[in-house]
Order: C-alpha cells, then structure tokens, then sequence
C-alpha cells in the first residue's frame, strides 16, 4: 500500500478549517508552529517544554470538558516520549478526544535524527495494543477529509491518527509562549475565570 507523505502546514490548516468550539493542544517545536501557521485562536493551547505530555494534557482537557472535541497535534518524536500516556488515554476513552501525530520519521527539534517511526514503530498499533479501537493511518486524501470531519465532531471513543508528513523543515511561526496568559485565554473562551 502507498502511502502519500502530506505537506505539514497545509494538512494541519485542512484539520483546523472552519473550526467552531475545537480546542487544540500542539505538541513543542513543529506542531506547535504548524497549528500558529494556521491562525492564531484563543482555543489553541501550545506546549513548550512538555515533550510526552501533549495526549495527557489533551485527555484532561476533553475529560473536563466533554462535550467540546478536543484534538491533540503532536509530533512522532513527542509521542514516542509519552507512549505511556495512550494506555491512560484508552483507560478512559473520552469519544471528545483525537490525537493526530504528525510523522516525518525524524527527531526534527534535536537535528533531525531518525526516530523509531522510520523503522519498525507503529504508533496506531501501539494505540491499539493500548486499548484505542480506532486508530488509522491516513493514506490519502479522502482519509484526511474524514479525519478532518471526525476531529470537530465526538464519537464513541478516541481517535488516534498518524499522519505521515514531508520531512522538510519549514520557518517557525512562533505562537505565545506565556502559559499563564495561554491558560487564562483557553479558560477565557470557555467562559471561565482566570487562575
């Protein structure tokens, strides 16, 4: 099976398109640039310094908020960090939750390296194997339309989608780095009060 390798920005942009209530958490380095690239929005909250915790940030966000699809855009580097996290994710299983990784087979923040994915790593079976029933590749594009869909919606349990991605590196849209001042905009757009 041939697998069409997706331009970053313009995949991502196709995921965020015409959102309405979707909150987004991005994984550090390139997630977090591709989703600034696709406009600013006080539903984004961006990490920095977290790597492993972009899907558990995104299971307690969707848990505390289920009836808001929540979608996580991390990278395979960052995942392959966290892969404990999807047996916490499947554990609970919020139908509020996507988790779509972003995979150029590289460790891009550390010189591009080759990450595990370039090899025999494969992160939908390990959702699997976690307890996460739908987790896919995307192959093409009428499967990141579909994905695109699923991620403003809720469904039955989490959706965990590898998304494989040209290597190149592109420039850095840097989005805020403040977490208080991104904490209180999220918590702001949901109607809550600054901590």
């Amino acid at each position: 099976m041939t697998v069409t390798r997706f331009q970053r920005r313009p995949a991502v942009a196709r995921l965020l398109a015409g959102r309405k209530d979707l909150l987004v958490v991005s994984g550090l380095g390139a997630p977090s640039y591709d989703v600034a690239a696709a406009g600013e929005h006080e539903r984004n909250f961006y990490l920095w310094g977290a790597m492993g915790s972009a899907a558990l940030v995104g299971l307690g966000l969707a848990l505390a908020q289920p009836k808001i699809p929540v979608l996580v855009v991390t990278g395979d580097g960052e995942m392959l960090m966290g892969l404990g996290g999807l047996a916490t994710v499947a554990l609970r299983n919020p139908g509020n939750l996507s988790i779509v990784v972003l995979d150029n087979g590289l460790y891009g923040e550390t010189g591009g390296q080759e990450s595990h994915t370039s090899g025999p790593t494969d992160l939908p079976a390990v959702a699997r194997g976690c307890g996460i029933a739908d987790a896919r590749t995307v192959t093409g594009e009428a499967d990141l339309d579909a994905l695109a869909t699923r991620v403003h919606a809720t469904g039955h349990g989490t959706l965990f989608a590898r998304l494989p991605i040209d290597p190149a590196a592109l420039p850095r849209i840097l989005p805020p780095r403040d977490g208080v001042f991104l904490k209180n905009r999220m918590r702001g757009a949901l109607g809550l009060a600054p901590l």
